[in-house]
């Protein structure tokens, strides 16, 4: 069975790219095609055209500098310009490299980016309070929350006479920014209080414990 070539994509989307970083992509393609005119005969833009866009754009820079609104229109006008043949020249490119990569790369193109991005470990959760409940036997516990997190989940247990570590916890989610209300704890115990997130990555470390006692 023959494996299809995998589809060869040029990086576009340099709009908010800084115009050293423009610079450097339109003069890359321009020497590439140049240089390998025998590969890419036809090219829907004059490369003449090409060079004398991107020259005006490169000699517009400096006078923006300044920060002259007049200059600064003058030269985005200009790359705007240099960025529209860049397009049309890198979708002939595209379609004339017949997918493979050496080819491709001999334009003087860079290609689009073929993997995504791995995803980040998520920050550290933290409990913003814990103070009594409305009732007795209750604390009521707020976390912060965590972009991009899934769910949180807290855990308490109580804490030995001696202290030191709880001997056991129970855990149960819980909703991050808002107040959430623990029950059924024992009056004159001290207790410690973890938080969690889960990510895509999964979860979180637990949180530095705050310990507080139930009243």
């Amino acid at each position: 069975m023959t494996t299809k070539a995998k589809k060869i994509r040029a990086r576009f989307g340099l709009g908010k790219l800084a115009d050293g970083d423009v610079q450097h992509l339109l003069d890359g393609s321009l020497k590439g095609l140049t240089d390998n005119a025998a590969i890419f005969p036809k090219p829907p833009v004059e490369l003449s055209a090409y060079q004398s866009a991107i020259a005006a754009y490169d000699a517009a820079i400096p006078a923006a500098l300044d920060g002259s609104k007049t200059a600064i229109a003058h030269k985005n006008k200009l790359r705007d310009a240099a960025l529209r043949m860049y397009v049309q020249l890198a979708h002939y490119v595209e379609a004339n490299c017949n997918d493979d990569l050496t080819t491709f790369l001999l334009s003087g193109f860079q290609p689009a980016a073929s993997t995504k991005t791995p995803p980040e470990p998520l920050a550290q959760p933290a409990i913003d309070s814990v103070v009594p409940g409305p009732l007795t036997g209750q604390m009521k516990i707020k976390v912060t929350s965590v972009p991009k997190a899934k769910s949180y989940h807290i855990q308490w247990g109580a804490v030995p006479n001696g202290g030191g570590q709880p001997a056991s916890w129970t855990e149960e989610p819980i909703t991050a920014g808002t107040s959430t209300i623990i029950d059924s704890l024992t009056p004159g115990t001290t207790y410690t209080f973890q938080v969690r997130a889960l990510g895509r990555l999964g979860y979180t470390n637990w949180s530095d414990p705050v310990s507080r006692m139930a009243t």
